[in-house]
């Protein structure tokens, strides 16, 4: 997959979470709420991890990709695969992914992360030109020294 831009990480959110429902403040029916539309996207175009649920230790959990962007049009909002990510991001300048586990047993959910992809955060998609080597200026440059 292309290189993630602008990656948010919810880890200590959902640490957080997760210690306020050991502890008895949240209660479990308060996080184990996935709607039926995440609990589908999760059984077709989820990812399984080898990670067991924290809540009921019994399932492994799932990861749903979901995207926005402008240039996506009616697909926004709709979960992809990791493949269908790839090929997306080489075809489309920039787009979001909201990545969310779920657990189809109990179901758990939570936003894992957010990140950017796409080809509009390369200097050749931004510039149409590939970047000067490391160490080199480019022609610009010396005409503004010559100056």
């Amino acid at each position: 997959m292309r290189t993630q831009r602008q990656v948010v990480d919810f880890a200590l959110q959902r640490r957080a979470l997760l210690r306020d429902v050991y502890a008895g403040r949240v209660a479990v029916r308060e996080v184990c709420d996935a709607s039926a539309y995440l609990r589908t996207a999760a059984r077709f175009h989820g990812e399984p991890t080898e990670d067991l649920c924290p809540i009921c230790r019994r399932e492994f959990l799932t990861r749903v990709h979901y995207i926005y962007g402008d240039e996506l049009k009616q697909s926004a909002g709709q979960a992809r695969t990791l493949a269908e990510l790839t090929s997306l991001a080489t075809t489309l300048r920039e787009f979001q992914v909201f990545v969310v586990e779920v657990c189809r047993g109990c179901q758990w959910n939570h936003l894992v992360e957010q990140f950017l992809l796409g080809d509009a955060g390369t200097p050749e998609a931004t510039t149409g030109t590939a970047p000067a080597a490391p160490g080199r200026r480019s022609s610009t440059s010396r005409r503004r020294q010559a100056m």
